[in-house]
């Protein structure tokens, strides 16, 4: 968790865009502690509480501040430069029209204003300092903030005082705002990502989790049954129809999704036109659990109400589509697993509807009487080798 969801260090597989986000990270963690500032000032009656206290180093920070709210200024740009003008590829499917667009959207332009803000605030702030404006305190060079005080030249005390106190107040809404926001957004995963990560799968990845209950069945069929408890007397479900037939993990994944396309990007199917998207399988999970949530709350038949993740929201086409080779896992910045649930709906598909394709089902008989995908007599299996051998021995 340490490694990749703190140090982001599977996001480095990509360095641009890695630096980019770099930057907001960084940013969004540090300029919070001059926030800190902000909310100090306002609940003492004070202006600048913590400059008396750590004097050059005060300015120093200021200006580390600023240059990390220039940074992820540029960083936005970059980033809707990436969007709307270059058109990725990722971020052009067609899970993204819509709110994810518009989501995705917002939090950049967002997070462009707040960073104006402060270097609005920090250079109205120092225009009145330099004015003998009491509490304002005058600083050594904000070598950012400094490029924006000529054009506050010609204002009238009063006008930029209240630029001063519109920029501080603004900052310190927009914050909470955004904190009230990020529970609507994908940007959640900023909080979501540390537990997504820490209950992430990290066995091999070409080792598929049985079903529990199946394997004690076929150990108690065996006489090889490792637990004295009895058979339960009526199985449950086999596999995922809806949504409370995942993990909590598998739900809590899908609200820590990022939606950045990396593992559509990398998806074989994807990439040869087939419809799966992984990415989109996370969106309809939680799209899911939001719709039977609201359902709840209004009163309404919740998982009762006709639809299920299976059919309504993801298609036996899309479940088909997947090769099980985990490149969406490996490619995914905190290591959610969209194979799980593909996993287990395609289960539910071939054992409680025997849907699965008529190919797929010849291959299952052969494994079930011939123990291997092809159809000949598990004694024939060496065959080949004894062939090797004698013409070895010629």
């Amino acid at each position: 968790m340490a490694l990749v969801a703190f140090g982001q260090q599977k996001m480095f597989a990509r360095p641009i865009p890695a630096l980019l986000h770099a930057l907001l990270y960084v940013g969004f963690l540090v300029i919070n502690l001059e926030v800190f500032e902000f909310v100090l000032d306002g609940l003492l009656g004070t202006h600048r509480v913590l400059a008396p206290t750590l004097g050059k180093a005060y300015v120093f920070a200021i200006n580390g501040f600023e240059f990390l709210a220039f940074g992820v200024l540029i960083s936005c740009v970059i980033l809707l430069f990436r969007r709307y003008v270059l058109r990725l590829a990722r971020f052009t499917k067609p899970e993204l029209k819509g709110w994810p667009r518009l989501d995705a959207t917002l939090i950049l332009v967002i997070e462009m204003v707040l960073m104006c803000a402060i270097l609005t605030m920090n250079a109205a702030d120092q225009v009145l300092a330099n004015q003998a404006v009491s509490p304002y305190l005058p600083l050594q060079t904000l070598f950012l903030s400094s490029q924006i005080q000529p054009l506050l030249q010609g204002w009238s005390t009063e006008e930029v005082l209240i630029l001063e106190r519109g920029a501080w107040w603004f900052h310190i809404l927009g914050i909470l705002g955004f904190a009230v926001y990020v529970t609507f957004s994908k940007h959640l995963h900023i909080f979501l990502a540390f537990p997504a990560t820490w209950y992430s799968n990290l066995r091999a990845k070409g080792e598929m989790e049985s079903m529990p209950e199946v394997t004690k069945e076929v150990q108690l069929m065996l006489g090889i049954a490792t637990t004295s408890e009895p058979a339960p007397s009526e199985m449950g479900r086999f596999g995922a129809k809806d949504i409370n037939d995942l993990s909590w993990v598998n739900l809590l994944q899908a609200y820590a999704c990022t939606e950045c396309g990396r593992c559509t990007s990398e998806c074989p199917a994807n990439l040869t036109g087939k419809k799966l998207s992984p990415r989109k399988i996370m969106m309809d999970v939680r799209d899911r659990v939001e719709e039977v949530g609201k359902s709840i709350d209004a009163g309404g038949k919740g998982l009762e109400d006709g639809k299920s993740l299976l059919g309504d929201y993801i298609s036996k086409e899309e479940l088909n589509a997947c090769t099980s080779c985990n490149a969406c896992v490996q490619a995914c910045p905190i290591s959610l697993d969209p194979l799980s649930v593909i996993l287990q709906m395609r289960r539910y598909v071939a054992m409680e509807e025997s849907g699965t394709p008529a190919q797929w089902n010849t291959m299952f008989q052969n494994m079930e009487t011939s123990f291997s995908p092809w159809k000949f007599s598990p004694s024939d299996r060496f065959n080949w080798a004894e062939k090797v051998k004698e013409e070895e021995m010629k």
